[in-house]
């Protein structure tokens, strides 16, 4: 136990500086050797120069590796180092990391020829852009592995490590088994061969397990070695200049000041700390629309909610309309979203995700009753624990369509509201307010809506805007739809707006310029006569006029039955996207999308076939743009990417 630690890493930087191929890197503020693939040989030693009076390996040892790796590709293994005699392509020992795999090689000659055994240590993730420290113990059979002092993974094999293993005319080789194949492309600090010990408890009583040190280069070491007078440091040295490149990856304090280039948008970002700042894109521009994924849902489609939850992943919220089996989330995994969790919904219209804290909740409309008469809407929250949503609070509301979730001043509202109830469609709206002592919405405020389908919350300035889509009366859809103002503690109106069927406000801006877009669904007015179309009518942009202290209608355009507009941009053009649903005779309906061109407005850019568009959403990710529609007419939503030039 008393037998000195191997610095493997120490011996291969020979005395005049670095061997060819090994470069300083320095990662959060830890130090560490980049190893070239270009001359795998000149990255090896004698195994003579470590065992000096005697030519055989020990029969227990440990090694201790300080790594950090990066992603590995599937079906890859990459060496950490190897032990290879120079007439053989044979490893007598070596070790070798894939993704979620460690292995442990060695050479035994107690069958004829010789056989070499691997020991598989499974579920090690070391593929995270993160500094972990192992520690590999070997006695016989036994073989214990130990990542950042965590509990041991222990592996018993049939073929022991054996008892004299000659290293005769053997060499060392740092990442690599003399090959380029293979070679070891993360940052190696430590790198030690302690004989006959389990080194385990040497390395454990340090404070950060992931750097603990046995033995580390001078090079390496927190202090570099000061040169002699003004002398030109002999180990060439690079500070924290790395790109990432791939996924999005994290970004926290650990990776401050890291770069990260975004292959699919040709852009360089800086992560802060906690956002990734771009620094450097190439402005895309929209060229056309492909269909990327047809997504079979539950039933017909109300309305969908996308949303990030941190750390976690890209969701998509759908509300479906058929009890049972109700709504359906889905993930994105692997560029495509995949069924994550079932929640039973009754007609459910929409989804909104929202947090308070570090609370994450999800709100669904109810349409109709439950089984047993109720009728409730339901906010779910995010266990972490159990990675799905559950419920929360149930609300008592009244055919809801839709719910709002924003902040004023510090305080949580959620705004519902409430379509009908029974025939009479002249009801309060609701807003609620959240309680941090209870933990609870609680009423906050109603507001009389009619037959009402949507809330927009949006700011201006320090002023707090709520609009509401009025849809019908009992008698007409002809009728005003309102915005409202946060004064004194509640919302007051500001200004009324006649709309026809009004489905959807869609707040936007351009610039300095603010919009506000109405989605039209029908004209229908008992006491007048029926109208040609009742579907094909125009909807309208209004844009805030900053001396009328109003808004005032921008432009107009003709839509059929629209029930959603979404606003998105590409590079630096604007873009809206409408669900039309029905034209007064089929559901098969082209949706618009429009692009911002300036005095001219928004001009027809690409027309979109949909079936019975109920909803767009708009979101991205590290691969590209997407657009995502559900269909109210039949079970499937379809996800569209948007291809630029």
């Amino acid at each position: 136990t008393d037998l000195r630690p191997l610095d493997i890493l120490s011996e291969a930087v020979a005395a005049g500086g670095l061997a060819r191929g090994m470069r300083v890197f320095q990662v959060q503020e830890v130090r560490g050797f980049q190893l070239s693939a270009s001359r795998p040989r000149a990255l090896g030693f004698p195994a003579s120069r470590l065992f000096i009076h005697c030519d055989r390996f020990p029969e227990e040892f440990s090694v201790i590796v300080t790594l950090r790796a990066l992603r590995v590709p599937a079906k890859r293994n990459e060496y950490i180092f190897t032990l290879m005699v120079e007439e053989s392509p044979s490893v007598l020992v070596g070790l070798r990391y894939a993704p979620d795999k460690l292995h442990f090689l060695f050479w035994s000659q107690e069958r004829a020829g010789g056989w070499q055994t691997r020991v598989t240590f499974p579920n090690v993730s070391l593929s995270d852009n993160q500094w972990h420290t192992l520690v590999l113990a070997v006695s016989g059979q036994s073989f214990s592995l130990t990542v950042d002092c965590s509990i041991p993974k222990d592996v018993v094999v049939e073929t022991p490590f054996p008892a004299s293993l000659s290293v005769r005319r053997a060499s060392f080789y740092l990442g690599n088994r003399r090959r380029r194949k293979g070679v070891f492309t993360g940052l190696l600090r430590q790198l030690v061969l302690l004989p006959g010990a389990d080194a385990t408890p040497r390395i454990c009583h340090a404070v950060n397990f992931k750097v603990a040190t046995l033995s580390v280069p001078t090079v390496l070491q927190d202090v570099p070695a000061k040169p002699v007078s003004n002398e030109v440091l002999k180990y060439p040295y690079e500070t924290d200049m790395k790109v990432t490149l791939g996924a999005r990856p994290r970004c926290t304090k650990q990776e401050k000041a890291q770069f990260w280039f975004n292959a699919s948008r040709r852009g360089l970002y800086l992560c802060n700390g906690s956002t990734w700042l771009s620094m450097l894109e190439v402005q895309h521009r929209l060229d056309y629309v492909e269909e990327y994924q047809n997504l079979a849902t539950n039933s017909e489609t109300m309305g969908i909610e996308v949303f990030t939850i941190p750390k976690v992943g890209l969701f998509a919220a759908m509300a479906n309309r058929v009890t049972p089996p109700g709504s359906a989330i889905y993930r994105w995994a692997d560029g495509k979203f995949v069924h994550y969790q079932n929640i039973p919904t009754y007609q459910a219209q929409s989804w909104k995700y929202f947090t308070i804290g570090k609370k994450i909740f999800l709100a669904v409309a109810n349409f109709e009753q439950n089984e047993r008469g109720q009728e409730f809407s339901v906010i779910y929250k995010w266990s972490r624990r159990k990675a799905k949503f559950i419920t929360y609070q149930r609300i008592t509301t009244h055919s809801a369509r839709d719910w709002e979730a924003f902040v004023i001043e510090g305080e949580a509202f959620l705004a519902v509201v409430n379509h009908r109830e029974g025939n009479n469609h002249n009801i309060d709206s609701v807003i609620y307010r959240w309680n941090p002592r209870t933990g609870l919405f609680e009423t906050n405020q109603t507001i009389p809506t009619s037959g009402a389908y949507d809330w927009e919350f949006f700011t201006i300035g320090p002023y707090s805007f709520l609009a509401v889509a009025n849809t019908f009366n009992g008698t007409s859809t002809k009728i005003y739809s309102h915005i409202y103002i946060w004064l004194s503690g509640s919302f007051q109106l500001f200004q009324s707006i006649l709309t026809f069927g009004a489905a959807d406000w869609e707040v936007f801006h351009i610039g300095d310029r603010v919009f506000l877009a109405v989605a039209n669904s029908h004209s229908y007015d008992s006491g007048m006569p029926a109208p040609s179309n009742f579907y094909a009518i125009n909807s309208s942009i209004y844009e805030l006029n900053i001396t009328a202290q109003m808004f005032v209608k921008f432009q107009d355009l003709l839509t059929y039955s629209a029930l959603d507009w979404e606003f998105f941009s590409v590079g630096d053009d604007s873009f809206l996207v409408v669900a039309n649903s029905f034209d007064g005779v089929t559901f098969s309906v082209n949706s618009i999308i429009y692009r911002w061109q300036g005095y001219e407005g928004f001009v027809a850019a690409h027309h979109l076939p949909t079936m019975g568009c109920r909803d767009w959403e708009a979101f991205h990710t590290a691969e590209g743009s997407y657009l995502f529609y559900s269909s109210a007419k039949e079970p499937l939503s379809k996800v569209l990417k948007l291809k630029t030039t």
